[in-house]
């Protein structure tokens, strides 16, 4: 197997295995005792730690190790808003964090307290004007990561560090994903990260909690850790994990521009040669190594299925792929396709002849998707839906839309015609639709019935992607509250 999935966990970087064992053998003891074992732990950790530091760009003594990046954010996040409670109960984020910021705002909003959301343009990029505006004056504490993990885009860091610098406001950073590839710049007041994204070992996180930042620990006081992380962290983990961020970083200009071209490539070929697919993510403002692609017609799960079958390990945001069968809130709060992504992120011992055995397993995966749910662009676009779906693993029982072509074709001359899509979970709704549309006159309105959760973002996308216009979505009573009518007129 060709593991493209380093954004999730990278794999381990042989220095962290040289230097986790080396650890493991001299630094055992609790680093607080001043015998001579527990010496010898506390010079390794604090060589760790000042290493660390240096790289992120903050004093030792600002910097906690954690059990994870997400006890680091949820710390973090808990820590600034009760140092601040006198300011305020306001929490401001973007609506493209990492989930763990985002369930950390609703743990806030339970507490009593409030939340808001700045939303990404198109490309997943935050405007910096949009952070200005949304400040106010009881906003306790703002949060932002420095690059998405699902489409690879950056953010402005640095230049809303300094609009929240300006208003008094502290700045968290997500840096899990840049980390990597270089220090974060700007005012920023805290920062978070993890090191497994970078090929250390899971179970480390940092957290930093820059001098003059007001934070109260959310936890009963601990002296280690200068009181934000109880107990003393597994040393052994925080050396090797110290010691792989110096590995990746001496590097990471090199390999930044080499996966950098691998991941052009991908970007242009996946476009020219899939037909009905949408690479998402700023063009050019992203990580070197992360590429995320949405396929018209297909599922995410029969596709992450066929690339495995392929021999690649990749990952997805489709709803399909998901237990909660909602798609990724990234791409909801894009405004882009969910259905059939594909999100590839490149490790460091990527070759160009793995992406280019990728590049050609990829076209054929999508066709045979397609193929099976009888979408366009699968070889049996002419077969009805409702006979592929049925032999598509995990298809619901209910049967094709009741607008068949028969039907359609008769109903050419109406001014509105209906597609029952209830109870069809992505990618039937747009199927229906893209089978529908081609048999009416210009001006003629579709109205798609369905209850998934991706239909109402990917039928919008469907219509930005086709030249269709997309005339909104009305409740559909009796259906469940998912259950809406989405109205989409012919356009050409």
């Amino acid at each position: 197997m060709t593991y493209f999935d380093a954004a999730s966990s990278a794999p381990p970087h042989p220095v962290a295995r040289e230097a986790f064992l080396a650890a493991w053998e001299e630094g055992w003891a609790d680093p607080a005792r001043l015998h001579r074992e527990g010496r010898r732990a506390r010079l390794l950790l604090d060589a760790a730690r000042e290493g660390t530091a240096d790289l992120l760009g903050c004093r030792p003594d600002e910097l906690s190790f954690t059990t994870s990046g997400t006890r680091a954010l949820h710390t973090g996040i808990a820590g600034s808003l009760a140092g601040r409670r006198r300011v305020g109960r306001r929490l401001l984020v973007s609506a493209v964090e990492h989930s763990a910021v985002l369930h950390a705002a609703e743990a806030h909003r339970a507490a009593g307290g409030t939340a808001a959301e700045v939303a990404p343009d198109r490309t997943g990029r935050t405007a910096v004007a949009d952070w200005s505006t949304a400040l106010t004056p009881d906003t306790a504490l703002a949060v932002l990561q420095s690059a998405n993990h699902e489409v690879g885009t950056e953010q402005p860091v640095e230049e809303v560090a300094e609009v929240c610098g300006t208003a008094g406001v502290p700045l968290l950073v997500d840096a899990a994903q840049s980390v990597p590839w270089g220090p974060v710049a700007g005012r920023w007041s805290l920062l978070a990260a993890s090191a497994h994204k970078w090929g250390g070992p899971g179970g480390v996180g940092l957290l930093a909690v820059r001098k003059g930042t007001r934070f109260a620990p959310p936890e009963p006081h601990d002296e280690r850790e200068a009181g934000r992380a109880p107990g003393f962290p597994s040393l052994p983990a925080v050396v090797a994990a110290a010691a792989s961020l110096r590995a990746v970083r001496a590097d990471a200009d090199t390999e930044a521009a080499r996966l950098g071209e691998l991941v052009r490539l991908v970007r242009e070929r996946v476009e020219r040669e899939v037909p009905d697919c949408q690479v998402v993510g700023h063009p050019e403002l992203r990580l070197p190594h992360v590429v995320t692609f949405s396929c018209l017609y297909a599922d995410g799960e029969a596709l992450l299925d066929g690339l495995g079958r392929e021999g690649f390990s990749v990952s997805s945001g489709s709803s399909c792929t998901s237990s909660t069968l909602t798609p990724s809130h990234v791409l909801r709060a894009m405004g882009v396709l969910s259905e059939g992504n594909v999100r590839v992120s490149l490790p460091r011992s990527t070759t160009a002849a793995e992406v280019e055995r990728f590049l050609t397993a990829v076209p054929r995966v999508v066709a045979a998707v397609r193929d099976r749910l009888a979408g366009p662009g699968g070889g049996a676009a002419e077969a009805g839906v409702s006979a592929a779906w049925a032999r598509h693993p995990g298809a619901p029982e209910t049967g094709a839309s009741d607008a068949g072509p028969a039907e359609l074709a008769g109903a050419a001359e109406a001014a509105e015609v209906e597609v029952d899509a209830l109870g069809r979970r992505c990618p039937i709704p747009v199927i229906e639709l893209a089978k529908a549309l081609p048999g009416l006159p210009v001006g003629s309105v579709v109205r798609v019935l369905a209850d998934d959760a991706a239909a109402r973002l990917d039928i919008p996308a469907w219509c930005e992607m086709r030249g269709q216009e997309y005339l909104g979505e009305e409740p559909l009573a009796g259906a469940g509250p998912a259950g809406s009518a989405y109205r989409v007129r012919r356009s050409r």
